[in-house]
């Protein structure tokens, strides 16, 4: 049966992409480096709106211009990291549209019988998949879970919120773990649990740390301070989607808004934690509000200083609500990636960094957009399982020869990098075979052998 929930969402939006600036001046402003307006960046994304559809000719022209600011900002480096996902749970309730990477929290309670895809690790077993992939060279962590009604901050945090069950408050999302079948521990405990031998942490979005405060009057700070003490490093910006609140009624309205959003990532900053930045784009938003998100980010920026990379995310819908229920029928094309990530460089004028995911656009594609701005092809990722289960196809790991040989391919200088871009390694294509040496235990050997577990032919299973 179709969930009208769903098939009557109202997507006549506020915002749409029409301005009063010219394609011309907005490409002039944009070579000269002169500061973008959001006018501006709705012409240049897409192609002047003048016209309908892309402008071929145009797209090049804000390509070659957002190559030109990678060149004269980083240089021609290829970054990327050694890495390694660890996903603690798929248990969450809030429901996002675009998203196939949770399981009804239900369905983890120790009464249900039925069987699940989904899963949830207890902290020791977090700890033996980080100690048994430092010995691969990882030297990150990344881990971004679903909202887990057991999850709460410390035992401090669970007493208050069996505390606030009791006195009828239902809109906490909460559950003590005892009516689990496995307890997922505290959000310190799994910082803790992950923080081996000095490996960075990247965990805790805005989301999770307004799950890991949700039913007291703690501030952001407070809590990634706790974090920070436990283990955390940094924080992913991640949870963003679109930074439009007409957009995130439509597709994720269980979730903060806009500016609790930037409300925990300047929490984050505040107690010391680097943050990156990302935007999920390519579903119901449009042109004006992707370019309206890029300025609540770069004002973040301005304020703080913390956001060390900017990450776009091209939405994978083939097994999302979204898809299904007929709201989209598929992703962003290739020009749209080509042009947010060009337009990504060229408004972002305080944010170094902005990455090409392979994960999201495949080899090929990902290489491409490292010539239209990007200056960062993510990292080895030995486990990925949020663009998996949303349908994504181009695999879940690469080596540091798969690494070397792509971006020798486009005569661009292959660095290994740190997290948060302080340690930098060029690599020389000649003297292979390449393994990391960034890390707690990293010795350059090779991460995995030739051939074994190859990312990019194996399809993937079943988004942000």
């Amino acid at each position: 049966m179709t969930d009208p929930s769903v098939t009557d969402l109202d997507l006549d939006f506020d915002h749409v992409p029409e301005s009063d600036q010219s394609f011309e001046n907005a490409l002039e402003k944009a070579r000269t480096g002169e500061r973008l307006t959001v006018a501006d960046g709705v012409e240049l994304i897409t192609t002047g709106t003048d016209r309908e559809g892309i402008d071929q000719r145009r797209k090049e022209l804000v390509l070659e211009a957002a190559d030109r600011r990678r060149a004269e900002v980083v240089g021609d480096e290829v970054t990327f990291v050694a890495n390694l996902n660890n996903n603690v749970t798929t248990a969450c309730n809030v429901g996002c549209l675009f998203c196939n990477f949770k399981d009804t929290a239900h369905q983890f309670e120790t009464g249900y019988e039925a069987e699940h895809a989904g899963f949830t690790k207890t902290p020791d077993e977090s700890r033996q998949i980080v100690t048994e992939a430092l010995d691969f060279g990882i030297y990150e962590v990344c881990s971004v879970s679903g909202l887990h009604p057991a999850f709460a901050l410390n035992e401090e945090h669970h007493e208050i919120l069996r505390t606030g069950v009791d006195d009828g408050d239902r809109d906490l999302n909460y559950k003590p773990p005892e009516q689990y079948t496995t307890d997922p521990g505290t959000y310190v405990e799994q910082m803790d649990a992950m923080s081996v031998d000095g490996v960075h942490l990247h965990s805790m979005t805005p989301e999770e740390a307004y799950h890991a405060k949700r039913g007291t009057d703690w501030s952001y700070e407070s809590v990634y301070r706790e974090l920070r003490e436990a283990g955390l490093a940094s924080a992913p910006g991640t949870a963003a989607e679109i930074l439009v609140d007409e957009v995130r009624d439509v597709i994720c309205p269980g979730k903060i808004d806009t500016n609790d959003w930037v409300e925990a990532m300047e929490g984050a900053m505040a107690a010391g934690l680097d943050t990156t930045a990302t935007i999920m784009y390519g579903h119901v938003e449009n042109e004006m509000h992707r370019v309206m998100h890029l300025k609540v980010v770069r004002d973040l920026q301005d304020r703080t200083g913390g956001i060390t990379e900017f990450v776009p995310l091209s939405f994978i819908h083939q097994n999302t609500p979204l898809f299904e229920h007929g709201v989209v029928d598929g992703g962003a094309s290739d020009d749209e990636d080509e042009l947010m990530i060009a337009v990504a460089r060229l408004f972002l004028d305080n944010v170094d960094h902005v990455q090409s995911s392979w994960v999201k656009y495949g080899n090929a594609k990902g290489l491409k957009l490292l010539n239209c701005g990007a200056d960062d092809f993510m990292g080895t990722i030995l486990s990925e399982e949020i663009t998996k289960r949303a349908g994504g196809q181009y695999g879940e790991y690469r080596t540091f020869d798969e690494y070397v040989d792509m971006i020798s391919a486009i005569g661009r200088p292959a660095v290994e990098r740190s997290t948060d871009y302080r340690q930098r390694r060029r690599i020389d294509p000649n003297d292979g075979p390449h393994g990391p040496t960034l890390g707690p235990r990293a010795d350059g050997s090779p991460m995995l052998r030739t051939g074994h577990r190859d990312g990019g032919s194996d399809s993937a299973h079943a988004d942000d």
